[in-house]
C-alpha cells in the first residue's frame, strides 16, 4: 500500500490516486514495456494520453 507521501505527490500533479493506482496496475500487469515505465510516473500519467500497452512481444509506438 502506497504511503500518504505517495498519494499526495499523485494529487499535487493533478490525478486521482485511486484511478491512477488502477490503472497504473493494470498496466503493469497485462504486460507493460519495461523501457517505457517513466511514461506511468504521475507527472506524465493520463488516461487520454498514454497508449495502451502493445501486445505481449509487440512493440511500442
Amino acid at each position: 500500500m502506497p504511503g500518504a507521501e505517495a498519494i499526495h505527490r499523485i494529487k499535487l500533479n493533478g490525478v486521482d490516486p485511486q484511478r491512477y493506482f488502477t490503472d497504473l496496475l493494470t498496466r503493469l500487469v497485462n504486460g507493460w514495456p519495461n523501457d517505457r515505465i517513466d511514461e506511468l510516473m504521475p507527472w506524465h500519467w493520463a488516461d487520454s494520453k498514454t497508449a495502451p500497452a502493445p501486445p505481449e512481444g509487440g512493440k511500442g509506438p
